[in-house]
């Protein structure tokens, strides 16, 4: 018997339907404000559009209020790691932002993450933006029946560090469903393989990898939220919701067709 199964909350068909409708919505506000990230607009301004978008399709900003965040979306811009609070900060030219979304719809939750470039940026941002999406991809074909949580671990660790960059430890993926954070927690680092949870079917996760172009170590702001890399180096993190199924790992957090970025993001 995998450790904490008593506390994780498997998944019917049809709440996993509902769950691949909380995250089809949240995937689409995530692309609006994907589309509204450019040079000259502010944080603030991206999370109004997002805001708008997921209460005009009948969904509810989960992010907002939650433990008494103020925002829609958690916005991240280069060193920050996570859980940026949205402000007047003005979005640059070679900035990168992580955009991190959730939306509440008929009582399930979404939650997807992207990280994407303001205008034009550079070569070495552009490969930390694409070795971040891969981890994530890489830990998603591990969310199948048998697998444990120390096999996908120990590979997203090893596929980050040998192309230079370190995996952030204390902000990690987890559990979703009727709640935004359930069981199990899900680590991408610092784990061996055989161990852990083993994925089965009815179990829906975040996979979230956090990559940093330096060390791995982050210190959280004043505000008690924003989370800085302690080196000053940049950040960027990609996540989906995945079912786990007999058939393999279900993406339930993919946007519709005319929400897709032009790199197919």
């Amino acid at each position: 018997m995998p450790p904490f199964r008593e506390h994780i909350r498997y998944k019917s068909r049809k709440e996993i339907e509902k769950l691949r409708e909380a995250g089809r919505l949240a995937a689409n506000a995530l692309r609006v404000a994907a589309r509204a990230a450019k040079p000259g607009v502010s944080l603030l301004d991206v999370d109004k559009v997002a805001e708008r978008y997921i209460r005009a399709q009948g969904g509810t900003p989960n992010f907002k209020g939650y433990h008494g965040f103020p925002g829609t979306l958690c916005l991240s811009v280069n060193d920050r790691v996570v859980h940026g609070i949205p402000d007047r900060y003005v979005l640059q030219e070679g900035d990168v932002l992580a955009i991190d979304c959730g939306a509440k719809l008929d009582g399930f939750h979404g939650d997807t993450c992207l990280t994407v470039g303001v205008g034009r940026i550079s070569e070495e941002a552009k490969r930390l933006l694409q070795t971040t999406q891969l981890a994530m991809f890489l830990g998603i074909e591990f969310c199948r029946p048998g697998h444990r949580l120390g096999d996908m671990a120990s590979a997203v660790q090893r596929f980050a560090e040998e192309r230079g960059y370190s995996v952030v430890r204390e902000y990690i993926g987890h559990g979703i469903g009727r709640e935004l954070h359930e069981d199990p927690q899900v680590v991408f680092a610092d784990q061996k393989p055989g161990t852990g949870f083993r994925m089965e079917p009815g179990m829906v996760i975040t996979i979230e990898p956090i990559l940093n172009m330096g060390t791995q170590r982050c210190l959280v702001e004043p505000d008690g939220w924003t989370v800085r890399t302690a080196d000053g180096q940049w950040s960027a993190q990609f996540e989906h919701t995945v079912a786990v199924t007999k058939d393999g790992p279900d993406i339930l957090s993919r946007p519709d067709p005319e929400f897709e970025l032009e790199d197919g993001l």
